[in-house]
C-alpha cells in the first residue's frame, strides 16, 4: 500500500475539514471533488460561486454536494473579523480586517484558526509568500520553534525520504539549521519514516575546511542538544549520507552515514535544486512543500502542480491535522 493510500484510511476515520482558497482553479476543483466523492476528508472550497460554476462547466466537473464559501458573503465573516482583530493585537482595526479577509488565503487561514477547519492547501495560483504570510501572522509557530520550513516527501515504490528546507528559508544560521533538523525528524515520524537525519554539506567530517562546513557541523551538535534522542549526524556529503559503502569509509561508526532517510540541506538553493534533481532524474514523486513548525497545518502547492499533487497534499495536510 502506498503512503497516500495508507494515510487515506487513517484520515477517513476523522474526516477533517481542509480549506482550498483557490476554488476557481480547475486543478483545485477537480481534486476537491474527488476527495469529497471518496469521503476522504471534507473539502471547503473558497471563491466566487459563479466563477467556480463556470470552471466546473468548462472542465465537466460535477460540484454537487461540494461546500463552497464566498469570503465576502460568508455567514462567519463577523466572527472571523472579531477574532482576526484580536489576534493581530491592535495592528488592524475592524474595517481593515474586513478588507483583509476578502483575500481567500487570509479568510481560509482564519477558518483554520477559528477551528472551523483543520488545515489549508493553497499555492496553485498564489505565491509561497501569499500562502505563508497569513499562516505566520495568524496560526503562528509551535512553542519552541521560531520559523516554518518546507519539506518534501520523496516517494518511489517502497522508497520514502524527507528533504528540507527546500521551500522557505533562503539562508539559515546554525540555530536555524538545527531547528529545521528537529522539526523534520518529527515530520518524518508522522509519515512512517524511522528518521536518520543527515546534515548535508560539501564536506564529510572535516574533509574540507570552510565557514560553511563549520556551520553545518555546529548545527549538528545543536540539533543533538535540542533532541538528544534523535539520530542525526553531520557534516556529511550526500554520497556519505546515502550510500552504505561510502558512509562506512568516510564516517565509520556513524549510525546515520550510509543509511540516512532525512536530508537537511545547508541552504534553500541546495535544497530546491536537490529535490528537483531527485524528482526529475530519479523519478521520485515530490509531495509538498509540507510546511513544518506551524500550530496548524497550512501547505503550499507549486504553481506547476497537477490535480494528483493537490489530492496528495490535501491528504498529507489532513494527516498532519489529525494523526
Amino acid at each position: 500500500m502506498s503512503l497516500i493510500e495508507s494515510l487515506k484510511s487513517q484520515v477517513q476515520e476523522k474526516m477533517p475539514a481542509i480549506v482550498f482558497p483557490e476554488g476557481e482553479d480547475e486543478r483545485i476543483l477537480a481534486a476537491a471533488v474527488k476527495l469529497n466523492n471518496e469521503k476522504v476528508l471534507k473539502p471547503v472550497v473558497l471563491g466566487k460561486l459563479a466563477e467556480i460554476e463556470a470552471t466546473a462547466k468548462a472542465e465537466n466537473i460535477n460540484i454537487e454536494g461540494l461546500e463552497i464559501i464566498d469570503p465576502e458573503t460568508s455567514n462567519d465573516i463577523d466572527e472571523l473579523v472579531e477574532k482576526f482583530v484580536e489576534r493581530r493585537k491592535g495592528k488592524v482595526d475592524e474595517a481593515g480586517a474586513r478588507e483583509i479577509l476578502k483575500d481567500p488565503n487570509y479568510f481560509g487561514t482564519m477558518l483554520v484558526y477559528a477551528g472551523k477547519a483543520q488545515g489549508m492547501v493553497s499555492g496553485a495560483v498564489h505565491t509561497t509568500g501569499e500562502t505563508v504570510r497569513p499562516a505566520l501572522q495568524i496560526i503562528k509557530t509551535k512553542p519552541g520553534f521560531s520559523r516554518t520550513s518546507g519539506s518534501f516527501l520523496m516517494l518511489k515504490g517502497e522508497e520514502k525520504y524527507l528533504m528540507a528546507d527546500c521551500a522557505i528559508n533562503i539562508e539559515l544560521d546554525e540555530d536555524g539549521l538545527a531547528e529545521v533538523a528537529v522539526i523534520s525528524e518529527e515530520t518524518a515520524r508522522l509519515f512512517g519514516i524511522d528518521p536518520k537525519v543527515a546534515m548535508l554539506s560539501f564536506s564529510t567530517k572535516g574533509s574540507a575546511s570552510h565557514d560553511l562546513v563549520t556551520k553545518v557541523a555546529n548545527a549538528t551538535e545543536k540539533a543533538k542538544k535540542l533532541n538528544p534522542e534523535m539520530k542525526v549526524d553531520g557534516e556529511l556529503q550526500f554520497d556519505a549520507a546515502f550510500v552504505p559503502a561510502v558512509g562506512a569509509k568516510k564516517a565509520p561508526g556513524s549510525e546515520v552515514a550510509g543509511n540516512a532517510n532525512v536530508f537537511i540541506f545547508p541552504s534553500l538553493e541546495a535544497g530546491n535544486i536537490g529535490y528537483k534533481i531527485a524528482q526529475r532524474f530519479g523519478g521520485f514523486e515530490a509531495v509538498g512543500p509540507i510546511l513544518q513548525g506551524l500550530n496548524s497545518p497550512v501547505n503550499d502547492l507549486s504553481r506547476g502542480c497537477n490535480t494528483d499533487e493537490v489530492y496528495s497534499l490535501a491528504i498529507i495536510t489532513a494527516a498532519q491535522a489529525v494523526l
